[in-house]
């Protein structure tokens, strides 16, 4: 009996458990997009990323996504507004495709990429391509019905040519995924033909299978729209890779698709831009040069849409005016001499008031120029001792831990890191600087960055940032990021 009451209490605790609303954990008012995907005879592991990219960029989507498709329910599919399926691979079973069925036919969306239409079908030929000639993957109905078409083994057997460049065609330039993109759009793909249609379908649009590289010579449906129950389907059968992805005919037409499919509109642009910048963006000169480095240091300046950077080494990069040109500075170069005109154009520069970003490295730079590093840096590495300043020193690869110190807006609410890096120590520090980041790290000095006191421009100067494992890391990109867009005013 005691058992029994006990069983029913913990069922009663197990109901009453209230259920957190979806608002906190999705952005509110985007579409709700789950990716499916994880098993694929095409390189899933690149281009589910980019899939993600494409809709997480325009601003209107909120992507998740899950590499066990298997594991789906009603209940877990229930937030959603539209599924995409980047996916080739064995079936999911009864409860998952169940639950895919009921979430279109119930009035969802679902978008259909590529080899995503293949795997489901009338034959065994998926067991033969994964290498499998022993087992057999009875077709799954509902989602030849969903999609809007199956493949066959039997003649005319669908597949593709050798892949090329072609031209899509736009049939239908008025249904809202076509609306306002050029007719037609190249790309190299391959070119899927034989397509088991079913009557319903609503081609958008076409491109012909040239017989001189194996194709059929005729036109042949690539993307289309279909009904399932009162769910929306937009099936692409672009996109075998990362190349065939990036044509921008893929990208805008596979992103309208997506909103279609979860809304019956499309508010999308005809193109999109992978990288937008804001119009009133701080113009960032990026100098590099006198210190290899590597590639990595460029990637810490991508992804900001209030920032657009550009990169010039030195001495070219000084150049010409750059008050004109310029809000912000930022150098990661190592330099000791500038012809005349060049020093000049660097020092109107800072002197007019705009902002500067001095980079590990660029630390050592102008040993002879003392206006620079006494009065502008606020700091100096000396590579050799000069009268009453020691030699610096550095060592490579060193763990520590970085603490941010102070209220400044660069380092307001950052938390304390380890961070990987090479340090500096004896480097000299004016009277009066502002420190950003201290460590107790032996090897360094306790600075590891600050606000210089020049009083006519905005100076920070950061000694981190010497490799890849600086350039990658998101605290370290955050700190360059809140120094550029203080230094530029923001």
């Amino acid at each position: 009996m005691f058992r029994a009451v006990l069983f029913l209490l913990c069922l009663t605790a197990v109901a009453q458990v209230p259920q957190v609303p979806d608002k906190f954990f999705f952005e509110e008012g985007k579409i709700r997009v789950l990716i499916l995907t994880g098993r694929n005879n095409h390189d899933w592991r690149t281009t589910t990323p980019y899939l993600r990219q494409v809709l997480e960029v325009t601003g209107r989507f909120d992507v998740r996504v899950t590499e066990e498709p298997s594991g789906l329910t009603a209940e877990t599919l229930r937030p959603y507004d539209v599924l995409v399926s980047n996916y080739c691979g064995p079936r999911w079973g009864v409860q998952a495709e169940k639950a895919v069925e009921e979430f279109v036919k119930g009035g969802k969306g679902l978008v259909v990429v590529h080899a995503g239409s293949y795997p489901f079908g009338e034959t065994a030929v998926l067991s033969e391509k994964m290498g499998r000639t022993d087992v057999y993957q009875p077709a799954w109905t509902a989602w030849g019905a969903m999609v809007g078409a199956v493949w066959s083994d039997k003649d005319p057997k669908t597949g593709h040519a050798q892949r090329h460049a072609y031209q899509v065609k736009w049939q239908d330039a008025g249904h809202p995924v076509a609306a306002g993109m050029a007719p037609t759009f190249l790309l190299s793909d391959e070119l899927y033909h034989n397509f088991r249609l079913k009557p319903a379908v609503h081609i958008l649009a076409t491109a012909f299978d040239s017989p001189t590289i194996g194709g059929n010579g005729k036109e042949e449906p690539l993307l289309w729209t279909n009904a399932y129950g009162a769910g929306r389907v937009f099936h692409t059968a672009l996109g075998h890779d990362l190349d065939a992805m990036q044509s921008p005919g893929f990208t805008a037409s596979y992103a309208r698709g997506v909103e279609w499919a979860a809304t019956r509109a499309v508010t999308l642009p005809a193109q999109l831009n992978l990288h937008p910048v804001n119009k009133d963006a701080l113009r960032v000169l990026l100098v590099a040069g006198g210190h290899d480095h590597e590639t990595s240091l460029y990637g810490a300046f991508e992804g900001w849409r209030d920032v657009k950077v550009n990169v010039d080494p030195h001495p070219a990069a000084f150049r010409g005016d750059l008050r004109k040109r310029y809000d912000v500075v930022v150098l990661y170069d190592m330099i000791q001499d500038l012809p005349e005109a060049q020093r000049k154009n660097l020092q109107d520069y800072v002197e007019s008031g705009k902002g500067l970003i001095v980079l590990h490295h660029a630390v050592v730079s102008f040993q002879s120029w003392q206006w620079w590093w006494k009065d502008v840096v606020g700091g100096h590495y000396f590579e050799k001792a000069a009268g009453e300043y020691p030699a610096s020193s550095y060592l490579h690869d060193v763990e520590m831990v970085a603490t941010p110190v102070g209220t400044h807006a660069i380092t307001k609410g950052l938390p304390q890191m380890r961070v990987f890096d090479e340090t500096y120590k004896n480097v000299w520090h004016a009277p009066g600087i502002q420190p950003l980041l201290t460590t107790d790290e032996k090897t360094s000095d306790r600075e590891l960055a600050w606000i210089s006191p020049y009083e006519k421009s905005r100076v920070a100067v950061i000694l981190l940032g010497h490799g890849r494992e600086a350039h990658e890391s998101p605290w370290f990109r955050n700190l360059l990021h809140r120094s550029i867009v203080w230094a530029g005013s923001r």
